[in-house]
């Protein structure tokens, strides 16, 4: 089955320092850009994260810092990679939990600004959970009958979801091709900030999704905990995190 797209869905995946996504950085990138006309476009490239891989990353996706030392940082393909994505919707497995967070985060610390809020995203990996618990290769597998060669790269990983996201559609009657539907369909949460430290609720408001006030109205604990904002902008928590927070503070300013 092919995808009924109304914007470019951009299929992507990365290679990290780890999976911490304020300290760690990318060092490779890779997406299959569809078209709503099926055309299909892909590109791969590898970032100096101006930080040392951890042995254990490299045991994973097999890139050492010798492999990256002469590549360009991500600042340097911050402008370029926002403009070849800028209008489309995102696609990843795992991707709203890590790929999607750590790739705003990336750009935020490259200051450039992309309005990836504003963009439709599709898990992959949720979509499978949901429908059958099992792992990328076990889906490629299930879904494709096919053993998924040199897994942990990059480029593999990514367009192996892409043929997975389409074998689902095929396999799946009630699973919609519908852009709008998949992004509601592979959230778990509706998120505020793309790490989901905050997420609205069923009327819409924006609460805490953590710590002690878990459950409780944003606004509410700005407004009854002033050293809330200041403990979530001095520790350590995600740029976007951050922003949106400020936003909801701001917002409160303007309508005293």
């Amino acid at each position: 089955m092919q995808l009924n797209l109304r914007n470019p869905l951009v299929f992507f995946d990365l290679e990290t320092t780890g999976i911490n996504i304020v300290k760690d950085r990318i060092i490779e990138i890779s997406y299959v850009k569809v078209f709503p006309n099926g055309k299909e476009e892909s590109k791969t490239r590898r970032v100096n994260p101006g930080m040392p891989i951890p042995p254990e990353s490299t045991a994973i996706h097999g890139i050492t810092d010798e492999d990256v030392k002469d590549c360009p940082t991500f600042k340097e393909i911050a402008k370029t990679l926002a403009a070849q994505i800028e209008g489309c919707d995102l696609a990843g497995y795992n991707s709203n939990r890590f790929d999607i967070p750590l790739l705003a985060e990336e750009f935020l610390r490259a200051e450039v600004d992309i309005d990836l809020n504003r963009r439709k995203f599709i898990d992959v990996q949720t979509i499978f959970h949901k429908m059958e618990q099992r792992t990328l290769s076990a889906a490629y597998k299930f879904y494709c009958n096919k053993d998924l060669e040199n897994a942990h790269t990059a480029e593999a990983d990514t367009i192996a979801t892409y043929e997975v996201l389409k074998a689902q559609l095929d396999r799946y009657p009630d699973l919609k091709n519908d852009i709008n539907y998949l992004s509601q369909f592979s959230s778990y949460n509706n998120n505020v900030d793309f790490a989901g430290r905050m997420v609205y609720n069923d009327k819409g408001e924006e609460v805490i999704n953590f710590g002690k006030y878990k459950g409780r109205l944003v606004e509410d604990v700005l407004k009854t905990d002033p050293g809330y904002y200041a403990w979530i902008m001095n520790g350590d928590f995600p740029l976007n995190t951050k922003k949106m927070l400020t936003e909801i503070k701001l917002r409160g300013f303007n309508s005293k």
